[in-house]
């Protein structure tokens, strides 16, 4: 029977391409079914990365089997997940739109596709994202080994005070009190992309956990980056010539978009050239390819880098898949809401913060400010939401 079926790709399965996949399975036609391209083997739970990077006893819990991504669709048979990676696409005006796989697939590392959605997102630095491995236990090695390092150094330089930077920050001074903990940012304002009032509400904690502070100067980031491993005294050139030490550097600025795959068959036309994201239409289709589309982190929509508002793209463009299949055009378009996020601030101050709905006439920011984090940051529920429900703790070693 499913030879029969046409093909809904999602090249993806982090937060929104997972959303998309279960979004599409939940609405597509008994004629089509989802294929769920991911070249790692469980779910990586993102968001505890920082945590669990410095904190051991829970790192094998953020890594989720997909066993239950299709469990509640209408026909849970039809849709499957596929590991592997994408190297390439042909294009929907080619003879045989297709996904090249760097493995087979039932016997061919040719994946046909009538609509496709790329949800390949971008990569951060270690530990915001795992490099190189995609099994569960040489990942849980890398977060162990990184715990260590971190562990038998005194003093730990963090450059750049974004998200990953200011709760990795918080979480150091808590675990570790004894230990001196540097962040480097390069503006005055940290997590730049929200309301001021953010960066003034981090600051204040910062100071309460003795976190110190640097902004308004750059780190000069050797060639080949610093070293995942601690190493003694390893200097730290500014761009205002003065040079620093520590013994372990964590890097958590920029992001990179995973889009070679897509521009190998698409070409460079999709890409934004002044950021490396995918150009879409508000319909979430890729410019020129009316059978492509692009979610989340990937793609130049105007909303901002997160999982929320990928979520909302998510269901943009499954919802516009099922029209143009249905025979009708991609009419539903996506509102790009403010920025929100939601914020650790240590082991369990947190805080929910959203900025100001400008187009509505609001003119402050929202801010929930919030003492009920948990110290494993409630991963039993996460699993709830997102695979087998745990029973136990050899559930978590699935």
């Amino acid at each position: 029977m499913s030879q029969s079926l046409k093909n809904v790709v999602v090249v993806g399965g982090s937060y929104v391409g997972v959303a998309t996949a279960k979004e599409l399975a939940s609405i597509l036609p008994p004629s089509h079914r989802v294929l769920l391209v991911e070249p790692h083997s469980h779910f990586h739970h993102l968001f505890a990365f920082p945590r669990f990077s410095i904190l051991p006893s829970h790192e094998h819990k953020s890594f989720i089997p997909y066993t239950t991504t299709f469990s509640h669709s209408p026909l849970p048979s039809s849709h499957s997940i596929i590991q592997a990676a994408a190297l390439s696409i042909l294009p929907p005006s080619s003879p045989s739109p297709s996904l090249l796989l760097d493995r087979p697939y039932q016997n061919s590392t040719t994946l046909p596709y009538d609509y496709l959605i790329a949800a390949t997102g971008t990569t951060l630095s270690p530990p915001g994202t795992i490099p190189h491995h995609t099994t569960k236990p040489p990942s849980i090695t890398f977060l162990q080994s990184y715990q260590s390092s971190l562990s038998h150094s005194n003093s730990i330089i963090i450059i750049g005070g974004g998200a990953v930077g200011v709760q990795m920050a918080c979480d150091l001074r808590e675990i570790y009190p004894s230990k001196t903990v540097t962040l480097i940012h390069s503006r005055d304002q940290l997590m730049p992309l929200y309301h001021p009032a953010l960066s003034t509400l981090v600051k204040s904690r910062f100071s309460e956990l003795g976190v110190n502070l640097i902004t308004g100067t750059r780190v000069i980031l050797p060639s080949a980056g610093f070293p995942l491993t601690s190493v003694p005294r390893t200097k730290v050139n500014l761009q205002d010539g003065r040079t620093l030490t520590a013994d372990f550097v964590i890097t958590a600025t920029g992001q990179t978009p995973n889009n070679s795959w897509l521009t190998a068959g698409l070409g460079e036309d999709v890409i934004n050239p002044l950021n490396g994201f995918i150009k879409v239409h508000p319909t979430m289709q890729v410019e020129g390819h009316k059978n492509v589309f692009a979610v989340g982190d990937i793609n130049d929509c105007g909303a901002h880098k997160a999982a929320k508002p990928g979520l909302v793209q998510a269901g943009v463009a499954a919802r516009n898949i099922v029209s143009l299949i249905n025979g009708g055009e991609a009419e539903e378009k996506l509102e790009v809401a403010p920025a929100s996020i939601h914020l650790t601030l240590g082991l369990k101050k947190n805080v929910i913060f959203r900025n100001p709905d400008t187009a509505k006439g609001v003119t402050e920011p929202y801010i929930n400010l919030k003492d009920d984090g948990r110290e494993d940051m409630n991963m039993a529920e996460v699993w709830g939401r997102r695979g087998p429900k745990v029973t136990s703790e050899s559930d978590y070693h699935l």
